[in-house]
């Protein structure tokens, strides 16, 4: 360990553990995992742990269903698949008391999570941990592992259960402070995949060498490319990609458990991706240029893993503390934009509203500049690029402010009421006229080495609307919307409890129904095993009926 690390870790009032680079990490995680949800570390989870924990997997549950209610394709597909695959001893898919091979439960399940991007977000950005700033994104689409675990066993509670999901969020949010998959062309998901294996193996007893087995076969076998994200106009793949490598994930533990032997000592396998692209031995650290030389020895070599890793026990500095909410469906780095638009809209609304637009500035950081602000990008055709638009994020939810005229003086207020619902991404809002006219009037603007250096401490972005006569508005810099984990001042819990009851709307026919459904996943931590094998089950035939979001798709279903 380096010195500055050392010091800091022993100052700490609540010992973490620290996984060393030059020890087998693999092993460690599966250990960490073993002890952490058998509460061998103690019962010092801060009361403010337990409350995210179960406000993020609320919200992820809500995502999930609606997604199942508009008919999106892939959580269909997924779905209808697990139901092919029945299983006495394995777990349910969301709206079904029918058991399945856990790992289709769990690849349905996370698919539907995942859908309308909506879910919570983690930026892997914890400065006061040395090397814990790599800044690789995530998001909370694996906690239907645990719940898949729970029923499989029938022997873990809601506590144990939502300790678990603290557990796969602190594995995978502390993998993204030390990593960046991304730099690599490599999804995101990988690090979740890695901590549902190993908190999937704990749940069901796996040994922790077994559960290095099942690490090392996800890393060697399962590692997802970029690829699924790359051109204009995305696919299901993008969506269902959490799914479909925790499904490896979970489908490797059971594996494990019957004996198969995977590579070990993952982290540290020079030919693994962790060494691949960051060598210890032999040649230098470079993003831009890798030294693949196969006749160079050392860099093939025994060596140590990339980095440290440091896991909290206690406390109140867990990864999940640092994870954000999205209030409503975007993508998340258009957060810090939509907020500067709602406290502009809010402070202006009497002229901004009743004028015309001329222009819109927006300025932002990379990566948003490249990523969602992409001009190629304001001709979205589909409600999985549209919502990766900064163009059509901005400007549906500008549209949605002038047609009513008016706005509340908060800006909690205006967000509950402008808050982007899974329609506004919908067939018809994809072509909406007016949208698309907002759409040509955006530009965008890198704000440089200014903006650039605030990123991923916060979202720096500000938003300038410009009207016809040249009369301009400014958000002046939003650095922490609502729903950022560091932000103050937002009505968290009221603007989450509008989110769920705009999706919950979508799904259930009256109010007794999405309340007696919302309850369970509001209370996880008091239910009981038997109580806990039905936290996602409900009349699916009875669900309100819609067309298919996105239109007619072609399907043998």
């Amino acid at each position: 360990l380096s010195t500055k690390l050392s010091v800091l870790i022993d100052s700490m009032p609540l010992t973490p553990l620290v996984l060393a680079a030059d020890s087998n990490q693999a092993l460690g995680i599966a250990n960490y995992a073993i002890d952490f949800i058998a509460g061998k570390y103690g019962d010092n989870i801060g009361a403010d742990v337990w409350e995210k924990a179960e406000m993020f997997h609320t919200d992820s549950v809500m995502c999930g269903v609606s997604a199942l209610a508009l008919k999106t394709n892939a959580p269909c597909v997924l779905r209808a698949e697990a139901l092919e695959y029945p299983d006495a001893q394995g777990a349910k898919v969301f709206g079904s008391s029918e058991r399945c091979a856990p790992e289709k439960a769990v690849v349905a399940n996370a698919a539907a999570v995942r859908e309308w991007d909506s879910n919570g977000t983690v930026f892997g950005y914890n400065p006061s941990v040395p090397g814990h700033t790599a800044g690789e994104f995530g998001h909370n689409d694996f906690y239907g592992v645990v719940v898949a675990a729970a029923q499989v066993t029938g022997k873990v509670n809601g506590q144990r259960a939502l300790r678990a999901m603290i557990c796969l969020d602190e594995i995978r949010g502390r993998l993204a402070e030390v990593f960046s998959l991304k730099s690599y062309k490599i999804d995101h998901v990988l690090h979740g995949s890695i901590a549902s294996a190993a908190v999937y193996g704990a749940l069901l007893e796996a040994s922790a060498e077994e559960i290095e087995s099942a690490i090392g076969m996800t890393v060697a076998h399962y590692v997802p490319f970029r690829a699924i994200r790359a051109g204009k106009q995305l696919s299901d793949s993008k969506g269902a990609s959490a799914a479909i490598s925790t499904e490896a994930a979970v489908l490797s533990v059971r594996r494990a458990m019957r004996g198969f032997l995977g590579p070990k000592d993952i982290f540290r396998n020079p030919e693994s991706i962790f060494r691949f692209f960051e060598p210890t031995t032999g040649a230098d650290k470079n993003k831009d240029l890798i030294d693949i030389t196969l006749g160079n020895k050392v860099r093939w070599g025994p060596g140590p893993s990339p980095f440290n890793l440091v896991l909290s026990t206690s406390g109140s500095d867990f990864a999940i503390c640092g994870m954000h909410f999205k209030i409503g469906l975007y993508e998340h780095q258009s957060a810090g934009a939509l907020e500067g638009l709602v406290t502009l809209l809010t402070k202006h609304q009497s002229e901004v509203l009743k004028a015309e637009v001329d222009r819109i500035v927006i300025v932002a950081y990379e990566p948003a500049f490249g990523i969602i602000g992409d001009p190629a990008k304001k001709d979205p055709k589909t409600r999985q690029s549209a919502d990766h638009s900064m163009a059509f994020i901005v400007s549906r939810m500008l549209q949605k402010a002038i047609e009513r005229g008016g706005l509340p003086a908060t800006t909690d207020d205006a967000w509950k009421l402008l808050m982007l619902s899974p329609h506004d991404y919908g067939k018809e809002a994809l072509y909406d006229p007016k949208t698309r006219a907002l759409m040509q009037k955006i530009f965008f603007e890198h704000g440089g080495p200014e903006y650039d250096s605030k990123y991923p401490d916060g979202i720096p972005t500000s938003i300038d609307i410009i009207l016809k006569g040249g009369k301009k508005f400014s958000s002046g810099l939003v650095m922490y919307p609502s729903g950022h984990a560091r932000n103050a001042t937002a009505d968290l819990k009221g603007l989450l409890d509008t989110k769920n009851k705009m999706l919950g709307d979508l799904v259930f026919q009256d109010t007794d129904s999405y309340e007696g459904f919302l309850a369970p996943l509001k209370n996880i931590k008091d239910l009981t095993e038997v109580e806990l094998q039905d936290i996602y089950n409900f009349d699916f035939a009875a669900m309100k009926q819609h067309d298919c979001i996105d239109g007619t798709r072609p399907s043998r279903l």
